[in-house]
């Protein structure tokens, strides 16, 4: 294909997937600075590796979802010390989403509910990735069971917690919200 067509083609998925990759950092980092940074390097990163995009091993999204993976894995292992580390990549997206300090950072705005922000900050760092590669990647149980390494049961199951723990979380917020009155 001539470099214009796949420039062209490119531009198509761009389109098609920006919203959902932001959507997935949305739900994983608390800075819109951030999500929106990572975002672009996620689409940086996928332009360069056009050429290797093998559309018989995964969608657009699910390709563009684990450059946007594997780029949190990156962006965490940088803000680290840098002694070698022996934790797993799941380890090392703890670190992820934290405001390299600034205290104003965390109250930016990416678009959830504040209720809905807190429900996903209640849960552990395996639990937000895969709600979000559920709900901000808009991907299917085997899509994330093949992106993370986990059997589909386990993603299941993990999101189903995750939902109940959500919806606990907020049926205790709108509980505090409706003794306080308007």
């Amino acid at each position: 294909m001539d470099p214009a067509g796949e420039r062209s083609d490119f531009s198509s998925v761009y389109e098609d997937h920006i919203w959902t990759v932001y959507a997935f950092f949305g739900y994983r980092v608390r800075s819109r600075p951030l999500a929106e940074d990572l975002t672009q390097t996620t689409f940086e990163r996928a332009l360069k590796a056009w050429d290797r995009y093998d559309a018989s091993r995964a969608s657009h999204q699910t390709w563009l979802l684990a450059i946007a993976r594997n780029l949190l894995i990156d962006d965490s292992r940088r803000k680290q010390p840098a002694a070698p580390s022996s934790r797993e990549p799941d380890e090392e997206l703890e670190s992820i989403g934290s405001s390299d300090g600034d205290p104003g950072a965390s109250e930016v705005d990416l678009g959830l509910a504040s209720d809905l922000q807190a429900a996903v900050e209640s849960l552990g760092e395996r639990e937000r990735e895969l709600i979000a590669l559920r709900f901000g990647g808009d991907l299917n149980g085997p899509e994330i069971a093949e992106l993370t390494g986990l059997t589909l049961s386990n993603v299941q199951q993990i999101l189903s917690r995750a939902l109940r723990r959500m919806r606990t979380t907020l049926a205790e917020h709108e509980g505090v919200a409706s003794r306080q009155g308007p």
